[in-house]
């Protein structure tokens, strides 16, 4: 019998050909269209797939592209950390108190549900042009997920680890940087997930007004100065950078939840929060340590 790791490569190899054959058929499907549109448009042939791909390699070249990324991925991370700057204390509130999310939910699933490049004229209105507006707009839409996948994890949270902290005397502070924010991270790590997939379709609409770089003005720049095919590069590039940045935070979640063993040492996210709770418990109170260890160990979950 062959060795585990041989399967798990068969199996990679299996899922790369099958992969490749998906991204064949597209390209198939796209040039087919371009020579039917053809027909009866003959500009059509500027959208086909190899003058995109002759302009991509121009320009990757060149560094135009690059440029834009860069400015994007810019605006992008800094709408990233406001989502989590308000959404990890938002959704902590929110799952530690029930008071706290019974006044908030409903306001909070209002908002969620209006779509973020509603608010483009009021943030160019109150912010202006520039970075400014485009930032608002790429936190507002990074803050749901983060929020609500951070309140989904203290609710997952074991209700015996808070209430042993409890009476052990734990302050706020010390059960939710000891116990509650290790025991969520690979929810956090979620949100902060689906977080970069959802502003990675902000970003394009939400920079194509009042901003003069990023990849939704080239996008417009392109229409305007008829350069089919760069247009077209540009939205294959926009769909293999976003799909670099999902697979970066798939495989960061992945780092955390199974641990340095991957997939052949399954480890549970929530044993580090296990861990600290041990330790914290028997720096408050040395005097029992056999039983709190006891305690402790049996609500390990099982391996």
């Amino acid at each position: 019998m062959s060795p585990p790791s041989h399967g798990i490569a068969r199996g990679a190899r299996r899922g790369a050909l099958l992969a490749a054959s998906a991204f064949a058929v597209a390209i198939g499907l796209w040039q087919t269209g371009v020579w039917a549109l053809g027909l009866r448009t003959p500009i059509a042939d500027a959208f086909g797939p190899l003058p995109a791909a002759q302009a991509a390699w121009a320009l990757l070249a060149g560094g135009e592209f690059a440029h834009h990324a860069g400015v994007s991925l810019q605006r992008l991370g800094a709408g990233l950390l406001i989502g989590i700057a308000l959404g990890v204390p938002l959704g902590l509130l929110t799952g530690l108190s029930r008071a706290f999310a019974q006044a908030t939910t409903p306001l909070f699933q209002f908002l969620r549900m209006v779509s973020p490049l509603s608010w483009m004229p009021l943030a160019v209105i109150v912010l202006g042009v520039g970075d400014a507006p485009v930032v608002f707009l790429l936190g507002f839409a990074a803050l749901w997920p983060i929020l609500l996948n951070t309140a989904a994890g203290v609710a997952a949270l074991d209700p015996d680890w808070l209430a042993l902290a409890r009476s052990l005397s734990a302050t706020r502070r010390e059960t939710v940087l000891r116990i509650v924010l290790p025991g969520i991270t690979a929810h956090l790590l979620t949100g902060v997930r689906l977080a970069i997939g959802l502003l990675w379709i902000v970003i394009v609409p939400a920079e194509m007004l009042g901003v003069s770089a990023g990849l939704g003005y080239f996008v417009l720049d392109t229409r305007d100065r008829l350069a089919y095919p760069e247009l077209m590069a540009a939205i294959v590039l926009i769909g293999a950078l976003g799909w670099a940045l999902d697979s970066a935070a798939r495989g960061l979640h992945a780092r955390w939840t199974t641990g340095a063993g991957g997939v052949d040492k399954p480890a549970h996210p929530r044993r580090g929060a296990l861990a600290t709770l041990r330790g914290f418990v028997v720096r408050l109170q040395p005097a029992p340590r056999a039983a709190l260890n006891r305690a402790a160990a049996t609500r390990r979950p099982a391996a």
